[in-house]
């Protein structure tokens, strides 16, 4: 059994490339990496090909998270196939999953938010969105880091709860 998850901001080079780097490095850390994989997409074409914002990148890096291997693309249509969570980092981008997502109902359950796995004693709890920093300053890097770790932490839990209900041993 392998339990796929996609990660999905706007271009694929900030917000979502985190969230694959931090939740891989989780799934690595706890061997759980044998049983989920995770990717990222952007819900545009904007810079596809490239790897993540240097931006995005430094700060990933200066927490033990190397994201240089990543490279953008864009949510394809056999991604709702494919996948089974598809999480957002914001309402935008939530919407645009909805309208390209087939109108099928079990499909449309995969569609969440990533900040729906923020923990209840996080700082970040109640946290709807997870920012977009491109156009802020270092700041904004730290601070899409900081929700995307918490979220992070909550969808392991998740994702332990997944593996063990079909059968598997996570702790091999």
């Amino acid at each position: 059994m392998t339990y796929k998850v996609l990660m999905v901001c706007m271009g694929n080079i900030c917000r979502s490339p985190t969230a694959e780097g931090v939740l891989q490095h989780k799934l690595r850390q706890t061997g759980l990496d044998a049983w989920v994989q995770v990717d990222s997409a952007g819900t545009h074409a904007y810079h596809v090909g490239s790897p993540p914002d240097p931006r995005t990148q430094k700060h990933a890096a200066q927490r033990g998270y190397d994201l240089g291997h990543l490279r953008a693309r864009k949510v394809a249509e056999d991604d709702f196939q494919r996948f089974d969570l598809i999480l957002a980092m914001d309402w935008d981008n939530h919407a645009l999953l909805e309208d390209a997502c087939p109108d099928d109902p079990a499909l449309r359950r995969k569609l969440r938010r990533l900040t729906e796995f923020l923990p209840a004693d996080s700082p970040h709890a109640g946290a709807q969105t997870v920012p977009d920093p491109y156009y802020g300053g270092p700041a904004g890097f730290d601070a899409v880091l900081d929700l995307v770790e918490a979220a992070c932490e909550g969808l392991m839990g998740h994702l332990r709860q997944v593996v063990v209900s079909v059968g598997t041993n996570p702790t091999r």
